[in-house]
């Protein structure tokens, strides 16, 4: 097991343990962080936008293009967004902390 700990938009922290292989979208919604994820991990959407602590986001992998592309439709981006849908939990990452933005585009009702 792995700890990560989303930081939430109300300022709190929930620390979670998460199994490696798991993505920061299916651990958001396995713990009810609010995190929506409505293309449900396909990269099709920007809901599931976390904004990466500065000291971890140097050991995440290069985000993509299409990654690029899609984070360019989220709200209150920050130079260490990434989409939550694209970041897998490893060994590495145990204690990864992400913020929640203030703000997101809800796809769905």
């Amino acid at each position: 097991m792995t700890k990560v700990t989303f930081i939430e938009r109300n300022g709190k922290p929930k620390v979670i343990d998460a199994k490696e292989g798991q993505s920061l979208l299916e651990i958001a919604w396995d713990n009810e962080v609010d995190i929506e994820g409505a293309c449900e991990g396909s990269m099709a959407c920007a809901t599931c936008h976390v904004i990466v602590d500065a000291a971890w986001f140097s050991m995440l992998p290069a985000p993509s293009e299409d990654e690029k592309d899609m984070l360019d439709l989220a709200y209150d981006i920050q130079k260490t967004s990434r989409l939550g849908c694209q970041i897998t939990m490893t060994d590495a990452l145990d204690g990864l902390v992400v913020r929640l933005p203030r703000d997101v585009r809800k796809m769905l009702l």
